[in-house]
């Protein structure tokens, strides 16, 4: 059987490995990963950079690069002050007073509004509406 192993040290120092096993024109690839702390329930989410997490787990070809992962690693921090950046933002927007509300105008500014602030007992029909009449109890 003819076997391939790659070993690669992350810059976390985890160790990771990689065989292939060529039988009968099929390849089947094993990854495998041995963190630094041997104890595996106190694995946390983020121990093993996410590139690491794909390749390991056949998502990509190629074992990302050290470079790729700073990259990415600085992008996510800048993502997560912009994060935080907005959450201060709107913290002070909350803590400021309330603006007056706008007053909203409708129809022409100048013109007057004719409009029914009461809805009618009564159903009315106009062109191509329809609205019906509301029920109103007497006050006793």
């Amino acid at each position: 059987m003819d076997t391939v192993v790659v070993v690669v040290f992350t810059y976390m120092a985890h160790r990771l490995q990689d065989s292939a096993l060529y039988l009968c024109q099929v390849i089947r690839a094993r990854r495998i990963v041995e963190p630094v702390q041997k104890e595996t329930y106190k694995y946390e989410f983020g121990n093993i950079p996410t590139e690491w997490e794909a390749w390991i787990r056949g998502k990509r070809k190629d074992p990302p690069t050290i470079e790729e992962i700073l990259k990415n690693e600085q992008m996510r921090l800048e993502v997560s002050a912009r994060a935080q950046e907005l959450l201060q933002q709107e913290k002070h927007q909350q803590s400021l007073p309330n603006q007056p509300m706008k007053i909203q105008i409708k129809g022409h500014a100048s013109a007057p509004v004719f409009s029914k602030d009461t809805p009618s007992e009564e159903p009315t029909s106009t062109a191509g509406t329809f609205e019906p009449g509301s029920w109103n109890p007497q006050k006793k």
